[in-house]
């Protein structure tokens, strides 16, 4: 079966699930508001992930499957004695239990069925695991300086069961640059939609975060800005929550944290809506719990329960980029 075939078999169960709603049933679903979001504790103080995870190089970019079990992120370090190049490579650890009591084990490199000899970096899964959306500079199959590639795996208990990633085409990539997928799949929006962010040729300083939504033959359709999101500053790898009410990304716009010289940095914002189907509203910056005058990037939205967890990138003065991880709890139902 190829890739795009699986892609449209994998929304045929959706379309089933759609056409037997009932309006009841639909009625639970759409009035989803942001209120959901409110009423959290502030984000605790942010815990870097320790050292079996992050190391001397580049460390970035994490997601956790559904299950929590597994952590997936870009790294740079070496994987094996003999690697000569410190590119950008897809990594998981694993851990026996979804918290704070069962560490992430040792990180393994996804393998050269997923990585290449250039920087692949920026995971992403779909909700229903099968799917692994990452960024990549590999030639030939590509269109400009990264591109957005997807892997397949039929086994989602398996973290090295990843099929050869294909590229998703000109409805996403172009001959600038595309990194930092986001998968949302919800049914009162009718398709599955991938976040990511563009900075098209010309390259500048800056990039805007686009939507694409997926057609029933599995293809994705041309990408459009979400202008609500976007500045004239950098905005950057967005994360779409599970219910679609917040979306994270990273920004050095204005109202973002001075550094030490006075500039600008990258902070994490966020953006709700009062529904999948409503515009986000103004992007706020997260606060002083999670920014510093250090550089925040790559923020990732885990929600379980009533916790929610944003892990994200802290670029550390001598360590380079580590990666940490705040909580936060809703009220009432905090220990």
């Amino acid at each position: 079966m190829t890739t795009l075939s699986r892609m449209l078999a994998s929304l045929v169960p959706m379309t089933v699930l759609l056409g037997c709603a009932t309006e009841p049933n639909a009625k639970v679903v759409g009035p989803m508001s942001a209120n959901h979001t409110a009423n959290f504790s502030a984000w605790s103080e942010p815990v870097s992930l320790g050292s079996t995870i992050n190391t001397s190089f580049n460390d970035q970019q994490s997601i956790l499957s559904k299950d929590g079990l597994s952590l997936y992120f870009a790294s740079a370090r070496l994987e094996s004695p003999e690697d000569v190049s410190s590119d950008q490579n897809l990594w998981v650890s694993q851990r026996a239990c979804a918290d704070d009591s069962c560490p992430w084990g040792t990180p393994a490199s996804l393998g050269s069925t997923v990585n290449s000899s250039v920087n692949d970096f920026a995971p992403a899964l779909s909700r229903d695991g099968h799917w692994l959306f990452f960024a990549s500079a590999r030639q030939p199959g590509g269109a400009g300086s990264g591109d957005i590639w997807v892997a397949f795996r039929e086994n989602v208990h398996d973290d090295f069961a990843w099929e050869p990633p294909v590229n998703l085409g000109t409805g996403v990539n172009t001959s600038g640059f595309e990194g930092g997928p986001a998968y949302f799949e919800n049914d009162d929006v009718g398709v599955p939609q991938l976040y990511f962010n563009r900075n098209p040729l010309p390259f500048n300083a800056g990039g805007d975060i686009y939507v694409s939504e997926q057609a029933a033959d599995g293809s994705w359709g041309t990408a459009v800005a979400v202008a609500e999101l976007n500045s004239d500053s950098s905005d950057q790898r967005p994360s779409v929550a599970f219910n679609g009410l917040e979306i994270y990304f990273y920004s050095n716009r204005t109202g973002s944290t001075l550094n030490p010289a006075g500039l600008l940095t990258t902070d994490i914002w966020v953006s709700t809506r009062e529904s999948v189907l409503a515009p986000w509203s103004p992007p706020t910056n997260v606060g002083p719990e999670i920014n510093t005058e250090l550089p925040e990037l790559h923020p990732f939205i885990f929600s379980h329960g009533n916790t929610e967890e944003l892990y994200f990138t802290r670029n550390v003065p001598g360590g380079g980029n580590d990666l940490f991880v705040s909580t936060r709890t809703r009220e009432g139902n905090r220990p």
